[in-house]
């Protein structure tokens, strides 16, 4: 670091520097990246060596030098088949990377790169790492197409360069075409010209979009192929004139709200970053924008905005540490409002209105003619065509049975086997006589005509399936071809088994070899495969089957309308259909395709495609045999092994026709330069089979341009558009006359996504080029009709769905009437509503247009369809738009699967992509974030999630597809595991409500008429009167518990107030009246002797929970001494305990602690003073050494109004806050407690509660003494031990009322939940309990009171036992409701149950109360909190105006009672807290009481049921504390409203924390499961935030179990959390930062 010292480094990239020292030394960057960053830093800094004209800041090995043997390249245009998949154009890279630049020039996003635990980086690279040598080609890497169309695999990446480059070597550079990539890469994609062209793209993409006015014809390009010419030179203008900042788009990429400073960079640092903007580093000054400097601009002054010097939160603090920069960078991202002013809004059934998308007035309109259906040539009927399939067949078999049929090929590219017709005669004649005479018996045939068989043979056997195929023809059953199950849980697979079982099949056939490849059971019986119907396996080999007797012959039939075949479809949902073709169909379809391709007896045509459906089947299978030709079948398995095996086939057969895919055409690409005789003018038609996919151009282009001179003739390429349902829809035709190129649209994207074409005015950024796919097939009609609603004829110039009307198309999906009716019998109606034809149409399922000269142009594909914000997207394109993202290296080609989910209204779209083993965090990261900006800028449109998961953990289709609706299925439930995940939901959700602005509530000057407020009761309620309640109080008399105490002594001395029970359950301790007295008396000797107190003097007793604890606070009220309970230390975590009891020991100002011999050697312990220093504790007194004499006289107070004693605790909001408690106040506690549960010394009271502070401690040490009954105590620690402790003491002491915290009911819900049989015999009774309370400082647990309910039923708990109570600071108890049962009843009052109301969880963040019906969704379920205590009185206020509210409005809870706290106790003497809170007056109404702010807001509601006096009810409702809410968007949000939404998503989350960070929602979840789930986390926290709630989650935080912070009454410490989250202690798994 020493040239640090030297050399003269401004202050920001200082801190910089010091910044990522301390990423490399946390692991968060390489050595490697950390050089890279640093060297950029300071290279403007170091002193240039001479005559170095390049920019230091450029690595060296990044350097590449102009020499002529690197532009040579450029001659050679494009010989080594310059595209690398099947989804690039061109134009589209170049677009893509011009988009980006614009994004760039708009400024780098500071996007905060996502923090990932090291274990889980190394892992899920390591998970996915194919060892070398196993890779096959494609063997990874094959397509998000529904078939596999992979790319190869061996293929070298070009790498893009990433270092800044200093200008006028960057422009030769991009001129002269050298790029940086690997020579040896075998497929650059940017060797010649489009290099050249996408490195000028980025200089030129800065010039602004125009929009391109409406064009009402379609005027179509031909393609011209154009020979390289000499480079010309450009000059670089930058990209706005005029000083200002650019302007930006309203619809750009982020949601845009980065406080964006324009600085130019000085003159002698000119730089331009090709790479990609750097999002993962962080800048503390503002986010520099440097924009690319030709040699001819001149520095032109911007005007800075925002300061850079400080980076502030959302207050204006100063921030400091890694995560609170990498939030900041999210704020700063987020600033800027992204949202159009949106003027309508739809009410979701309440006041938060979500925004509905407006159309934009300028989107452009169809404005053309209304189009006309499209007629195709008629079918001329040749007089020798066959009258049935069958019928050509036999014709086939009997003439020429030696002429070959099918040759098919084993994987080394040989022939395997050549079918003749001959063969395929006789053998299918002996499949249909065994299928029909041999399965059943013969009164009972297992298969019937017409009965439906399914086909299962694998892709490589193609004769066998061709012969039973035609052998089930023969015999007039259904075959149903379907892929073969590999294992039990196939994707896909369950539903196929659904369409077996609706079709009815009881039948499979299949070969041997894939017989005894199908997974068996251990008896060697197949099993039934998940989902599927019961099968009888049949083997269709001829040495399994019976020959047919002389005879038998199959009956041949002319082509009626009986079910022929059903074909398998695959929907969007991954549901499957069986579309039914009929043999009218089906040699219709024939005749249409042998008279479109001029199809001709013996042709040879090879055939790569799936021949089990499709264009594979309907070519190699059926119109084959129609015109007996040779098939030579290649399979997908050669295929992999050999891309050029296809090829090498059609040269050998001198092949006339050959079928193959895009894929195909690609890979042969990749593979053809180690050939030399290829010789491919044998071919007159090469027909594409998704030539109708827009991206299948590219492929093409690049094939013809590679083989033009191996003799390919341009007019062979014929693409072709098919559908299940429609069969072949359009197939161009293979022409002589070459001078016709094919027709060609340049449509503009924006245009398609309203459904309307454009044709592009030269804007190269965002198009897309189709191809046509020919002419309407032989007597057939087509037309374009409106995608959704009723099927209206589309005009000329707009998208719409092909629909076409023929004999050759599917008839019905197979048992689905409803669904047959809305695809199969469509009428299409004109402008005026008329049917244009009486005969039905077919849906066929693709997007498109009919052009000039009647050509079909197809875009799209209605199942790919996205209807974001009411725009029109295809996921095609968008897959497209991702690959063309350089560099690829990061994730696999054509393994990427766009779908679009429905998250608040709208659907979100969804980019799923397998990254490769070897790429960095930050390289995936980077990419990312390119491929968001690209697709915002070519389709205008957000991506909501982009996940990369490890490769080949993407459900496949049968073909290597990647399988769309498995995978998303996987991403909803959380079961994709992505390594990688970026959310945008800022930029995408748009339809949010408005944020709230606040009302002004009712003034003082509102009338009061009696107890109404605006038309309303006002919310007040009271506990009973504790002046007329007359009762035989023996402790009344005495206004001190010592004194209640002392007289317990003498007149009952031998009474047990107390028993301790240990882990086991017995009895560790006990103490009678007089033992207690004795014991306090001592401890009050021990203070005046030892501790030399005076009277008044605070006294801290850290004790564990226990008899010595009560003793040791009875002594100090006997020496005139201040108790405060302090929790002891945990030996097991003292640096974190035992600063909080040094705390409270200061605070409460207390002159010396009490304590057992234990915790003193504790507090002395090496732990001890390495937490706290030791030194300041005030004199330790240890009680277990006790002085032998009793005090002179026993101290008593002057007056009742002083201090008893002190209670401190910590809020959940961290708050240490102690409050004073006198001794009137103590004693009118424990009175009301007395009266409220009926206590007296013949009762016993079971209390498993901590005894430290509120109510814990009163129940624990001042009840029994004040009321004489007996405490049974258990310490709820010794639950750890022994979860049934409690219950099991309950039982055994007959227990009936019984007092205990959250946490202990969640320890026995958890711990006992499979118990409860065994418990029951030992014997665990809890049919005596008669009032079961948890003792709590928060709105009930409803949820968890419940299921405790419920779980304990079977050992007689009764349901109406459980109830809350509440208390807070100011008053420990306002509610406690016990409940007389039954029988019970007549033993005193009898309170009525515990209300549930159910409440619009909108309107509550809208501070009202609104009652719903169970059930009805945004309802939130609320338990009333217990019975009012005597003596209590409560009024509903407005926190803001502290006015009175009525009934239904949700306001601060205000209590007035003789046991309510004297105020705070602080060393500060914070006075204006203190007089607030204690002693507050309404604003209006009554304001000469004196009331208590509880700080929890709740609501009161006046009940149908009546106390014991006869008075009507009041149940009093927490909602939550004011400070724990959380202000968004204006509403009020309570956090565990969020947190419960968030832990019912998914299985493993098992806790849940949330709180706001500069109004970002911050969710932190705990992940039981293997850190692999993280990521499966991310995405369904943020849809269901926004589903229920409608928010956007800023940050989502994946930690441990046991991460949340949760106190001793089990409720969790936001606020801990966050100070742990912003400090980056909390050592996360993962953490997400949407954008």
């Amino acid at each position: 670091m020493a040239d640090r010292d030297t050399l003269p480094l401004p202050l920001e990239v200082r801190t910089r520097l010091a910044e990522l020292e301390l990423e490399l030394s946390e692991g968060d960057i390489t050595q490697k990246g950390y050089e890279k960053k640093r060297s950029k830093l300071i290279g403007a800094f170091l002193p240039q060596a001479p005559g170095k004209g390049m920019d230091p800041s450029v690595p060296h090995e990044r350097r590449t030098p102009v020499t002529p043997g690197s532009s040579s390249r450029y001659h050679r245009r494009r010989s080594s088949g310059s595209r690398d998949e099947r989804y690039r154009s061109d134009v589209h890279t170049e677009a893509v990377q011009a988009a980006l630049a614009k994004q760039k020039e708009r400024g780098k996003m500071a996007v905060p790169m996502p923090s990932k635990r090291r274990s889980l980086v190394v892992q899920s690279s390591m998970d996915a790492y194919t060892p070398p040598g196993e890779e096959h080609i494609g063997h990874q890497d094959t397509s998000s197409g529904s078939e596999g169309e992979g790319s190869m695999h061996g293929e070298g990446t070009p790498t893009s360069s990433q270092g800044s480059i200093n200008m006028e070597n960057w422009i030769s550079r991009a001129i002269h075409g050298s790029t940086t990539s690997s020579t040896t890469s075998s497929s650059s994609t940017q060797s010649g010209g489009s290099g050249a062209a996408s490195r000028l793209a980025d200089v030129m993409g800065q010039t602004h979009l125009g929009k391109s006015g409406p064009i009402a014809h379609l005027s179509l390009k031909r393609k011209t192929r154009k020979v390289p010419g000499p480079p010309v030179p450009v000059t670089v203008e930058n990209g706005n004139s005029g000083p200002g900042p650019v302007v930006r788009r309203s619809c750009e990429f982020g949601s845009g709200g980065s406080e964006l400073v324009w600085q130019q960079p000085p003159l002698e640092k000119q730089e331009n970053h090709s790479a990609p903007p750097d999002v993962t580093s962080y800048t503390t000054d503002s986010i520099q924008v440097e924009r690319p400097q030709g040699s001819t601009t001149a520095s032109r002054a911007t005007p800075k905005y925002g300061n850079a010097e400080l980076m502030e939160t959302g207050d204006g603090v100063p921030l400091g540490g890694r995560v609170s920069a990498k939030i900041q960078q999210l704020v700063n991202t987020l600033k800027r409002p992204k949202r159009p002013p949106l003027r309508e809004f739809f009410v979701d059934d309440f006041e938060e209105l979500l925004e509905v998308q407006q159309p934009d007035p300028n989107q452009p309109k169809a404005e053309g003619a209304q189009m006309l259906a499209m007629r195709g040539e008629q079918l001329g009927v040749v007089t020798n065509w066959p009258p049935s399939l069958e019928a050509a067949l036999q014709r086939w078999g009997t003439i020429s049975p030696k002429a070959p049929c099918l040759t098919t090929m084993d994987t080394n590219g040989k022939p395997l086997y050549i079918l003749t017709y001959g063969k395929l005669w006789t053998r299918s004649i002996k499949v249909a006589y065994n299928i029909l005479h041999k399965l059943g018996s013969k009164q009972e045939p297992m298969l019937r005509p017409g009965d439906r068989v399914a086909l299962v043979f694998p892709n490589n056997d193609p004769a066998a399936f061709m012969v039973a195929f035609y052998g089930c023809l023969l015999a007039e059953v259904v075959p149903v071809p379907i892929e073969v199950p590999l294992t039990r849980k196939d994707a896909g697979s369950q539903q196929i088994g659904f369409l077996l079982g609706s079709c009815g099949v009881t039948v499979a056939l299949t070969s041997d070899a894939c017989h005894k490849g199908l997974p068996k059971s251990p008896t060697g019986e197949i099993p039934q495969f998940k989902g599927w119907p019961k099968l009888l396996w049949f083997v269709t080999e001829s040495k399994h089957l019976s020959k047919p007797p002389r005879d038998w012959f199959p009956h041949i039939k002319d082509a009626n309308n009986e079910t022929a075949y059903i074909e398998y479809k695959t929907c969007k949902d991954g549901s499957v259909l069986g579309v039914t073709v009929m043999r009218i169909a089906l040699l219709t379809h024939c005749q249409a395709l042998t008279q479109s391709c001029g199809y001709t007896e013996a042709e040879t045509i090879v055939n790569v495609l799936d021949f089990k459906k499709d264009v594979g089947l309907w070519h190699g299978i059926l119109t084959s045999v129609m015109n007996m030709m040779h098939v030579i079948s290649i399979p997908y398995s050669l295929m992999k092994v050999n891309p050029l095996s296809w090829i090498q086939k059609v040269c050998q057969y001198k092949a006339k026709v050959a079928c193959v895919k895009s894929r195909d055409m690609h890979w042969a690409l990749v593979a053809h330069r180690d050939q030399r005789d290829i010789n491919l003018s044998s071919l007159r038609m090469l027909v594409v089979a998704d030539g109708a996919n827009p991206w299948s151009i590219s492929s093409c282009d690049a094939f013809l341009n590679v083989f033009q001179s191996k003799g390919l003739k341009p007019e062979v390429i014929c693409p072709c558009a098919s559908s299940p349902e429609a069969l072949t829809v359009a197939i161009r035709r293979p022409t002589d006359d070459s001078n016709q190129p094919p027709g060609r649209g340049v449509l503009s994207m924006p245009g398609l996504s309203h459904g309307v074409i454009r044709v592009d005015s030269e804007e190269k950024l965002s198009v897309l080029t189709l191809q046509d796919v020919g002419t309407v097939m032989p007597g057939a009609l087509m037309c374009v009709v409106k995608p959704d609603g009723v099927p209206q004829l589309c005009k000329t110039d707009e998208i719409g769905e092909l629909c076409v009307c023929s004999i050759a198309t599917g008839t019905s999906y197979y048992g689905l009437s409803g669904m047959t009716k809305n695809t199969f019998e469509v009428f299409p109606m004109n402008s005026v509503g008329a049917p244009i034809s009486e005969y039905p149409f077919t849906r066929t399922g693709l997007l498109g247009f009919v052009g000039p000269g009647g050509l079909c142009f197809i875009a799209g594909k209605m199942d790919g369809l996205m209807v974001v914000g009411g725009r029109r997207h295809n996921a095609d394109d968008i897959v497209a738009t991702a690959l063309a993202v350089e560099p690829m290296k990061f994730v696999y080609r054509g393994r990427i699967a766009v779908f679009s989910i429905s998250v608040l209204h709208d659907e979100r779209i969804v980019v799923v992509a397998e990254q490769r083993p070897d790429s960095t965090e930050e390289d995936s990261f980077q990419w990312m974030s390119r491929v968001l900006q690209a697709i915002d800028g070519i389709h205008q449109v957000g991506v909501y999630c982009l996940a990369l998961v490890p490769s080949n953990t993407l459900p496949k289709t049968p073909l290597g597809g990647i399988h769309l609706s498995e995978t998303k299925q996987l991403f909803l439930e959380g079961s994709l595991h992505p390594c990688n995940v970026l959310m945008c939901p800022h930029t995408c959700v748009t339809n949010l409500p408005k944020p709230r602005q606040k009302q002004p509530e009712i003034g003082p000057a509102s009338v009061m008429v009696g107890n109404l407020v605006s038309g309303k009761r006002i919310a007040q309620a009271s506990g009973r009167d504790l002046g007329q309640m007359e009762d035989n109080d023996q402790a009344r008399k005495f206004l001190f518990l010592s004194e209640v105490l002392q007289w317990r002594a003498q007149t009952t001395p031998d009474h047990v107030l107390y028993t301790l029970l240990n882990c086991r359950g017995t009895i560790a301790s006990s103490l009678t009246c007089v033992q207690l007295h004795k014991r306090a008396e001592k401890i009050a000797t021990m203070l005046a002797e030892r501790g030399h107190l005076q009277d008044g003097d605070h006294v801290a007793l850290v004790y564990p929970p226990g008899i010595d604890l009560i003793a040791a606070f009875y002594g100090c009220l006997y020496a005139g001494c201040v108790p405060i309970t302090v929790r002891p230390p945990h030996p097991q975590n003292i640096a974190t305990t035992l600063p909080t009891v040094k705390m409270i020991v200061e605070v409460s100002r207390s002159a010396c602690m009490m304590t057992t011999a234990g915790i003193c050697k504790l507090l002395r312990s090496k732990e001890a003073s390495a937490a706290v220093d030791v030194r300041t504790w005030p004199p330790v007194l240890d009680t277990d050494d006790l002085p032998k004499k009793k005090p002179p006289i026993l101290y008593k107070p002057s007056n009742p109004d002083t201090l008893a004693y002190l209670d401190f605790s910590v809020s959940t909001t961290g708050m240490l806050a102690g409050v004073k408690m006198s001794h009137t106040a103590t004693s009118a506690f424990c009175r009301s407690i007395k009266l409220q549960c009926e206590l007296y010394p013949s009762r016993e009271v079971a209390i498993c509660l901590d005894p430290y502070c509120g109510l814990g401690f009163v129940l624990w040490c001042l009840c029994s003494v004040y009321s004489g009954h007996q405490s049974i105590l258990i310490p709820p620690s010794e639950l750890e031990v022994n979860p049934a402790l409690w219950l099991l003491a309950v039982s055994q002491y007959k227990v009936r009322d019984t007092f205990c915290s959250y946490s202990v009911m969640e320890l026995c819900t958890k711990g006992l939940g499979l118990q409860t049989e065994s418990l029951k015999s030992r014997p665990l009774d809890l049919s005596r309990v008669r009032t079961c309370v948890v003792v709590a400082e928060e709105r009930p647990r409803i949820a968890l009171t419940q299921s405790f309910s419920k779980l304990f039923k079977d050992l007689g708990l009764h349901p109406r036992a459980v109830s809350t109570s509440f208390g807070c600071r100011v008053n420990l108890a306002i509610c406690l409701q016990p409940h007389r049962l039954g029988k019970l009843a007549d033993q005193g009052t009898s309170g009525p149950d515990p209300t549930t109301v159910y409440v619009d969880m909108r309107a509550l963040r809208h501070d009202r109360v609104r009652l719903v019906e169970r059930g009805s969704p945004h309802s939130l379920p609320l338990m009333e909190s217990g019975k009012i205590l005597p003596g209590v009185r409560i009024i509903i206020a407005n926190p803001e105006t502290k006015g009175p509210l009525g009934d239904s409005h949700l306001g601060e809870i205000w209590v007035c009672s003789g046991h309510n706290a004297s105020g705070y106790f602080t060393v500060y003497g914070d006075e204006a807290l203190q007089s607030d809170h204690f002693n507050s007056r309404l604003s209006f109404g009554d304001t000469q009481t004196i009331w208590a702010r509880t700080g929890y807001l709740g609501f009161l509601r006046r009940t149908e049921l009546t106390d014991a006096s006869g008075e009507r009810h009041d149940a009093l409702y927490v909602v939550g504390a004011l400070d724990e809410a959380m202000e968004l968007r204006g509403m009020r949000y309570h956090p565990i409203d969020i947190e419960t939404s968030v832990i019912r998503t998914h299985k493993s989350i098992t806790e849940c924390a949330v709180f706001t960070w500069t109004n970002l929602l911050v969710v932190v979840v705990e992940l039981d499961g293997s850190e692999q789930e993280a990521l499966d986390l991310v995405p369904l926290v943020t849809n269901v935030v926004l589903e229920e709630h409608y928010l956007i989650v800023g940050v989502v935080v994946v930690v441990d179990i046991g991460v949340i912070p949760i106190n001793s009454r089990g409720e969790k410490q936001r606020m801990h959390l966050r100070d742990g989250f912003l400090a980056d202690q909390l050592d996360p798994i993962y953490v997400a930062y949407n954008m």
